[in-house]
């Protein structure tokens, strides 16, 4: 039997801003009683290559004769076990050891790993790729609008993507999102709202990295359904000058361990979107990672009334769907059927703890069949994109891939973009975000134009 306590003696460090953060042996003796008590468990084994890593590393000492659980585990075991989490958060929302549940082990295994990523990105600093990653706004503004046709067919290159992996790190094989010819903000600036469009208020669109430069199809159709509803869209993505406002959600940073990064631009997308919650706005997010992020983190690395009050007014995009019908106000008079639709459910949607909303919207759609895929992509963020992970990540992806091929679907639906890719690269199946299907059940965008969306625009 361990010596390791499963119980603290004082709550976990949780955020940066908790002085005992980077307090290396506060985080060593965290780490041993919380492998301790996953090692006693063992019920996360199956859900990526973190749980096996860290349990096959216990056994061995163990059976060696050198430890009795958890107290031998070394730097590179820790390493070796954080390296393979994807930080997809499943393991928390099964876990009946964590804070939500109430239990006195308080466990949180994302957050303990991502704490150790930081204090590994301090001491030896982010490793290059995850600075490539990291910043999706600055690829996104670098490869979109005029230089998308040279992007694109570097993308397209796989000479080129074999001497970008060997430079960056990055996966030559992983599909990334293509650059779009016209970001989402330049089209917005030219769009004309719906007549009616504020017949019941305003909300306030987090675009995302992806939708504003990569694939702008899912919030151009977000825009479009929102004001067939009755809620003109606010974008404060771009200023009067031209210069863009809106930053990256910080996720890709903290990926990497870059805990400045993300607090900077969690601080500056605080900033422009507390105006807009104080005019009683909404921040709808169509991407689940982003609003997992938003609703969950901004406030562990911004700990501010502000960041508070954001995060509690931001809502996930189908999630406001379902709301509005909850109020009678969303449309339920479609012009097109959807037939089978294989819907995936992301990770960290299913992380928000709201159920299926995507799902439960395109249901109410006549002659539409959804079928639910609860299967994770292994993408979650940059860490399936990395060449080091790419074989791994596919292979745990594969009941996802499975579980879309066996449905036979007439229509794939994603709130994740970076999932979708995954689906088209391993199925070689178009996929939509679902207000995109929703888009085409209500006859706002052909269907043309939907099946389009994971290619470049």
């Amino acid at each position: 039997m361990s010596v390791i306590p499963r119980k603290p003696a004082r709550p976990p460090a949780m955020g940066p801003h908790d002085p005992r953060y980077y307090d290396a042996r506060d985080l060593e003796a965290e780490l041993h009683r919380a492998f301790q008590i996953c090692h006693e468990c063992r019920m996360c084994v199956g859900y990526c290559g973190s749980f096996p890593e860290m349990f096959n590393r216990i056994d061995e000492a163990i059976d060696s004769g050198q430890a009795v659980g958890a107290e031998k585990i070394d730097d590179a075991d820790i390493k070796a076990v954080s390296e393979a989490c994807w930080q997809c958060k499943m393991c928390y929302i099964k876990c009946p050891y964590t804070p939500d549940e109430g239990a006195s082990e308080m466990l949180d295994i994302p957050r303990l790993l991502a704490r150790e990523k930081a204090n590994r990105a301090a001491r030896d600093g982010i490793a290059f790729v995850d600075r490539v990653l990291g910043e999706p706004q600055a690829l996104g503004q670098a490869g979109s609008g005029i230089a998308a046709p040279m992007a694109n067919f570097v993308l397209a290159n796989r000479l080129t993507r074999k001497v970008q992996e060997k430079v960056t790190g990055i996966s030559a094989e992983f599909p990334l999102p293509p650059m779009a010819r016209e970001p989402f903000s330049r089209w917005l600036a030219e769009h004309k709202p719906a007549e009616g469009a504020s017949t019941h208020g305003e909300v306030v669109i987090f675009a995302t990295c992806y939708g504003e430069y990569n694939m702008p199809s899912s919030v151009r159709a977000a825009v479009l359904v929102l004001e067939h509803n009755g809620y003109r869209v606010r974008y404060p993505g771009v200023g009067e000058d031209g210069r863009e406002l809106l930053t990256c959600c910080g996720m890709p940073n903290l990926d990497g361990g870059d805990v400045k990064g993300a607090t900077d631009k969690i601080r500056k997308n605080v900033e422009l979107l507390l105006p807009h919650v104080r005019a009683g706005r909404k921040v709808v997010v169509p991407g689940p990672t982003c609003g997992y992020t938003m609703k969950k983190e901004w406030t562990e690395y911004l700990p501010t009334a502000e960041a508070k009050e954001v995060a509690s007014a931001t809502v996930d995009l189908m999630e406001f769907l379902v709301l509005l019908g909850r109020e009678k106000k969303l449309k339920r008079e479609f012009k097109n059927k959807l037939g089978t639709v294989a819907y995936h459910a992301a990770c960290h949607l299913r992380a928000q703890k709201i159920g299926f909303p995507g799902a439960r919207v395109l249901g109410i759609v006549p002659d539409t069949d959804v079928r639910v895929v609860e299967q994770c992509s292994a993408v979650d963020g940059t860490w399936g994109m990395k060449a080091a992970n790419y074989e791994t990540g596919r292979r745990y992806a594969g009941k996802l891939v499975r579980g879309v091929a066996d449905l036979e679907p007439d229509l794939v639906v994603s709130d994740c973009t970076l999932a979708g890719l995954r689906v088209v690269k391993e199925n070689g199946l178009h996929v939509m975000h679902p207000v995109e299907a929703l888009a085409r059940a209500y006859g706002l965008i052909p269907a043309s134009a939907a099946e389009g969306s994971q290619v470049a625009e």
